[in-house]
């Protein structure tokens, strides 16, 4: 590493950025042919240096490359240092061999890390998931720079082109459209920007003592009228009710069929006529 990008990576949080920047710019390009010199060094000896000096000579590139996702709200910083990471990747899997220079095959490392980075931080809960939304999700991005929300033909046109159903374009449309709100209400806002948060309307209601023990009587009551159904019932239905439904290890029809001595759809019979009988017993 060199002195100028060693110092630039040291320096305070509030300057390190556009200093690391200008260090970048300042590193030497590397030829093609140098390229694919230091890619065969680490390749057939595992030569970190060389490995190293491919990195350092093409961190100017991941910063260009950063500057295309500005838009998204999130720190450059972090957005070069996921790229740095799809570089040093493309890097590791670079084969000098097919002539073609390490950027050109490094950019798709370098842009699949920031995209990942993206969706995982752009909202709290991921609004892309799978592949057809990911595709979405940038493409939707791009679109709403130029036109913010889409006419029901550039809907249909975005799902033809994706090969996608236009509600999932649009649901897509929705999902970005909402902003991350705070839990609680921030104690330094005034008045302008104050705002009702979730934590003033959405309360726990698990342990509110009204309602454990409404609850409780709830439950209470499906005892009691549960009990009463299946006292209406005859021995051998009960028996069935109870074993097929009520305890933990319920038997087979087969089995309770070589029990009683009779055919299992006769069980099924028995079954069926018993949670009717209950059934009416429960509504009345």
């Amino acid at each position: 590493m060199t002195k100028s990008l060693a110092l630039a990576i040291n320096l305070y949080p509030e300057n390190g950025l556009s200093t690391y920047i200008r260090a970048v710019n300042a590193l030497p390009v590397l030829s093609a042919a140098e390229e694919r010199k230091l890619a065969r060094r680490y390749h057939k000896h595992n030569d970190l240096g060389a490995a190293r000096q491919l990195v350092l000579a093409n961190l100017r590139y991941v910063v260009r490359v950063t500057r295309g996702f500005a838009g998204y709200g999130l720190p450059q910083a972090d957005l070069i240092q996921e790229g740095n990471i799809g570089l040093m990747k493309a890097v590791k899997h670079y084969d000098p061999a097919h002539k073609v220079r390490l950027m050109s095959f490094a950019i798709h490392w370098i842009r699949s890390e920031i995209f990942d980075y993206i969706l995982r931080n752009w909202r709290i809960v991921k609004v892309a998931t799978t592949k057809a939304q990911r595709k979405l999700f940038f493409n939707l991005r791009k679109s709403r720079k130029r036109i913010g929300w889409m006419t029901r033909g550039e809907v249909d046109a975005m799902a033809e082109n994706l090969d996608v159903a236009p509600e999932t374009v649009q649901e897509m449309e929705s999902r970005m459209s909402y902003a991350d709100v705070p839990f609680d209400v921030d104690n330094d806002a005034d008045e302008d920007s104050y705002h009702v948060a979730p934590s003033g309307y959405l309360q726990d209601m698990r342990y509110n003592p009204e309602v454990l023990a409404t609850q409780s009587d709830q439950e209470d009551v499906r005892q009691t009228q549960l009990r009463t159904a299946l006292t209406a019932l005859d021995p051998r239905a009960r028996d069935i009710i109870q074993r097929r439904w009520l305890d933990e290890e319920k038997p087979t029809l087969h089995e309770l069929a070589d029990e009683y001595g009779v055919s299992a759809e006769r069980i099924r019979q028995i079954e069926m006529k018993a949670l009717d009988a209950m059934k009416n017993v429960l509504e009345a």
